[in-house]
């Protein structure tokens, strides 16, 4: 009955078999044939059999192309102990899923060995046996011949014999293999070829000895200074990375390994093996880099702190932004969700806001460049630049009490009242260029903080003029006196006047012109320019001149026409503009009333005009600030007039006439005109008014809805983290590159309606926010990593840039979706093959362990690389003999003429643990 049951479990193992004999590997691909995740042309096919109450699983395993090479990182584990290409595993569908009877595994490989042999399959077959952990296998191979190959491999996994942790003794353990057959073996010498690969493992990146990994190439970093990392008295690895001031990154480099084999050696005695255990890995044929990574670099589960997790906080705070009409709501106790915002929003200590507060408006006497390390696309995202204030404000805010709407309302009460204080003091404000300008390109209440820097600037300005006034007077009261006893009144005042004026134009600059030309001095009041005035009144004196007009004479008199010093035009943010624009698309695009919103503008530069230039007309004026109204008349040119300026080739005077649109009865600019009076710029009221305008700006940072602050806020804080990760030196991966251009492209589109005010608390917005989060931070990791393969390989970057590449290829699919769906099943894995130019940067990165740590070990291997001994050693030995030449060839039914593996022995291990496949060739 057994006997029965025997014969009928060989035939179905044969019977698959053959069927998949008959196949070959294209059908069973074709059949659904399963490819193994560790190889990259390795697949499998399953079958089910029974065998009296037991169930067994046979899985036959085959490569489509491709031959086996000795240390491929991608065979499989019996590949590699082995020497196969192709073969059987049969296992029972257990728990441990190995044979623990001996019988029972030496009968099952019997039932398997026949059935192969009838289907004249040359297959290996294995059976795993034994404690799993000790990943014990037998096998078995039928060689076509009298002759079989048998397996068997084990595993120690403590107190290893010291014989066997030294090359010395796993040589006699291979030889007494076959020696014992061999008469006289101790005299003899056996030819046997050896491979060897060492792996071995850079020290942990902790903060004990990261200074001693970096202490090796401090000599050749001397010369070079690198903003990325290069930093000799750092205590960790991104102190001097740009990122650092807000948060630490964890290294996404844990270490690396190093694989080192050498060439097949052929070993006739073990005082060989004990001389090839004190060789250098340097000797070696190949070394081969394998970088460790921080385990699910490419996942995301919510322990990582970086500006991407801080974002998605604050587009949190957005989204509730809209549950309140007022900032101070979110504060109040009186709120009726202040009990929710309460315990679940915590706001940090008074000494943290303080900190917070005192880093904003620290005085730096230098301002920052702004436009320093910026990105080509960052003034495409309506932001502010993220040296600015307002910025550093956003950047403070996303770390402030964990980024809660609370918080930041908190803190934004706060900095506007600091900013109060500021303007009641008239302090400057600091991180805002003080230049006179305002850039339409950023936010709103980055324009609004440089309005009031102005503002304050222009306060602090009169203030001092102020004060110079009434010293100036008091001065001047004194002289008077003096001046009355000689009877010279008028004249004394005069000067007082011209020098006040002098004062006063010193502080405008010819910029503000309109339609004039460049001059060469600041004051032109000679002799000759006003040779013909009459100096009685004093309306007839010129002030205010920044220079003549080219050879331009007014129209009554034949002197110089002289641009004057005007005021700029009033300074407006962009909602001020726009303003304006729904004024003008109200009521109409008439001239008159277009003209009527520039009156005070128009009025100052005639008044100025009408001080340069004593007796001019209005068509004068036109002449030099509109051309464009003027019509030369040159048909009715007259010849050169000589009764004024006798000696002098002068075309005087000009002729033509007013345009249509200036000759019209009741022109507004002509009304304009005859009201302005005759005053220099440095004596009319400002068009800007400091006072006025920069209550205006408080006002509106006061009053300011929530939503309309994180809608800014959100916009500059993407900015300003892109901006400070794109500081980041990372060398020349073009890669990284890219993938910068492409999330500053990214945001530009994905924040345009906040930057519109097309934002509503059922937006769809807020989602794609939240996936620009998701983007930011699959940048931002993969920046991380470049900085850090960067600071290792600066002296030979083709290994930064291979690994990076290799990398960005393997992440490169999942950037597209979440981080939370990503597949963390498959593992990054790289080896990279060093030159021999490569080597000694390598080898330095193994720089000597130091007695105070403590995972030092005994060293007993062998063939140390700078006092580190490999943390696994893997041999293969193996026997090779000729058919013909020896015993085997008197009963070989075949006349074989080549070289025959007869013995071979694999051995993986440390000092902890060795594991051992050996193969036999033995009699059927």
């Amino acid at each position: 009955m057994k006997e029965r049951k025997q014969r009928k479990f060989i035939s179905e193992i044969e019977a698959t078999c053959r069927q998949w004999l008959a196949d070959g590997p294209k059908r069973l691909l074709e059949k659904g044939a399963v490819h193994l995740d560790s190889s990259d042309n390795i697949y499998k096919v399953k079958s089910e059999l029974k065998n009296a109450a037991k169930i067994y699983s046979m899985e036959y395993y085959f490569e489509i192309s491709g031959k086996i090479a000795h240390w491929n990182c991608t065979l499989h584990d019996l590949q590699l102990c082995f020497g196969v290409k192709e073969f059987l595993v049969i296992s029972p569908q257990s728990a441990s899923g190995v044979v623990l009877d001996a019988p029972e595994a030496t009968k099952l490989l019997s039932a398997v060995s026949i059935a192969l042999a009838n289907c004249s399959s040359l297959w290996p077959a294995f059976v795993p046996v034994h404690d799993p952990s000790r990943k014990a296998f037998i096998g078995i191979q039928n060689m076509g011949t009298i002759f079989m190959r048998r397996f068997e491999a084990d595993r120690i996994g403590s107190q290893v014999p010291i014989k066997f942790m030294h090359l010395e003794g796993l040589y006699e353990l291979f030889v007494s293999k076959f020696a014992y057959c061999m008469s006289d073996h101790s005299m003899h010498l056996f030819r046997v070829h050896l491979l060897m690969k060492l792996t071995y493992q850079t020290l942990p990146n902790d903060e004990d000895n990261y200074d001693d990994i970096q202490e090796a190439d401090t000599e050749s970093a001397k010369s070079e200074t690198s903003p990325g990392c290069d930093n000799p008295n750092r205590k960790h690895w991104d102190d001097d990375c740009p990122w650092n001031e807000w948060y630490s990154a964890e290294d996404p480099v844990m270490g690396f390994d190093l694989v080192v084999t050498w060439s097949e050696k052929v070993v006739e005695s073990s005082l060989e093996m004990a001389e090839m255990e004190n060789a250098s890995p340097h000797e070696a044929e190949k070394w081969i880099l394998a970088p460790n990574l921080y385990p699910n670099l490419d996942s995301s589960k919510g322990d990582r702190i970086g500006f991407a997790s801080q974002l998605h906080l604050l587009v949190n705070a957005l989204e509730m932004s809209f549950e309140a009409p007022f900032i101070e709501d979110f504060v109040s106790v009186e709120n009726p969700g202040s009990d929710n915002l309460e315990s679940t929003m915590v706001i940090p200590p008074p000494t943290v806001l303080d900190r917070v507060l005192k880093d904003l408006f620290l005085e730096d006497p230098q301002l920052p460049d702004f436009a320093k390390d910026e990105h080509k696309s960052s003034r495409a995202i309506k932001g502010a630049p993220v040296e600015s204030l307002f910025a550093q404000f956003c950047l403070h805010s996303l770390w402030f009490g964990n980024c809660n709407i609370r918080a930041i309302s908190v803190l934004w009460i706060e900095f506007v009242r600091e900013i109060r204080w500021h303007w009641e003091e008239s302090q400057p404000l600091p991180k805002i260029p003080a230049n006179g300008s305002i850039d339409l390109a950023t936010c709103l209440i980055n324009q609004k903080l440089q309005m009031l820097a102005i503002c304050i600037g222009k306060k602090r300005e009169l203030n001092e003029e102020f004060e110079d006034c009434i010293g100036t007077k008091d001065n001047a009261s004194a002289n008077m006196e003096e001046v009355n006893k000689v009877g010279d009144e008028s004249s004394s005042f005069h000067a007082q006047s011209q020098a006040f004026d002098e004062k006063r134009d010193s502080l405008l600059t010819p910029e503000g012109f309109n339609g004039s030309k460049t001059v060469e001095s600041k004051f032109s009041a000679n002799a000759q320019d006003v040779h013909s005035a009459d100096k009685s009144t004093l309306d007839s004196i010129r002030r205010g001149s920044a220079g003549p007009v080219g050879s331009m004479k007014l129209l009554k008199l034949c002197q110089s026409l002289h641009a004057p010093f005007t005021q700029s035009a009033p300074l407006m943010t962009e909602d001020m503009h726009e303003e304006r624009l729904h004024a003008i698309e109200t009521f109409g695009f008439s001239c008159n009333f277009s003209a009527q919103l520039e009156r005070e503008t128009l009025s100052s530069d005639m008044s100025a005009f009408k001080a340069a230039n004593p007796g001019a007309v209005f068509e004068d004026f036109i002449r030099w600030y509109s051309p464009r109204d003027w019509e030369n008349d040159e048909s009715e040119a007259k010849g050169p007039s000589t009764d004024l300026t006798e000696g002098m080739n002068v075309d005087w005077p000009p002729q033509g006439r007013l345009s249509r649109r200036m000759s019209e009865s009741g022109n507004f600019w002509r009304k304009i005109w005859d009201e302005a009076p005759i005053l220099p710029a440095s004596e009319q009221k400002p068009l800007l008014d400091p006072n006025r305008e920069g209550e205006k700006i408080l006002h509106y940072l006061e009053t300011m809805q929530p939503h309309q602050l994180l809608e800014q806020m959100v916009c500059t804080a993407f900015r300003a983290s892109a901006d400070t990760l794109n500081q980041t030196n990372y060398g020349s991966l073009k890669e990284m590159d890219t993938k910068m251009d492409q999330l500053y492209l990214t945001m530009a589109s994905t924040l345009r309606p906040l930057q519109v005010n097309l934002l509503s608390n059922t937006s769809d917005t807020i989602e794609d926010l939240q996936r620009l989060c998701v983007v930011f931070e699959h940048v931002e990791k993969l920046l991380i990593l470049a900085a850090s393969l960067h600071r290792r390989f600066r002296q030979v970057p083709q290994i930064s840039e291979a690994i990076f590449s290799n990398y960005y290829n393997f992440y490169l699919p999942t950037m597209g979706i979440g981080l939370a769906d990503v597949d963390t099943q498959k593992e990054f894995d790289m080896k990279l093959q060093l030159s021999q130019n490569e080597r000694q940067v390598v080898s330095n990165m193994f720089t000597p362990p130091t007695a105070n740590q403590s995972w030092r070990k005994v060293l007993s291997m062998g063939n140390h690389l700078n006092g580190h001994e490999p943390i696994l050693r893997e041999i293969i030995f193996s026997m090779h003999d000729n058919a013909s030449d020896n015993h085997y060839a008197s009963s070989s039914p075949r006349d074989y003429q080549q070289d025959t593996e007869t013995y071979r022995m694999y051995t993986c291990g440390t000092s902890n643990d060795l594991r051992v496949a050996l193969s036999i060739i033995s009699y059927d």
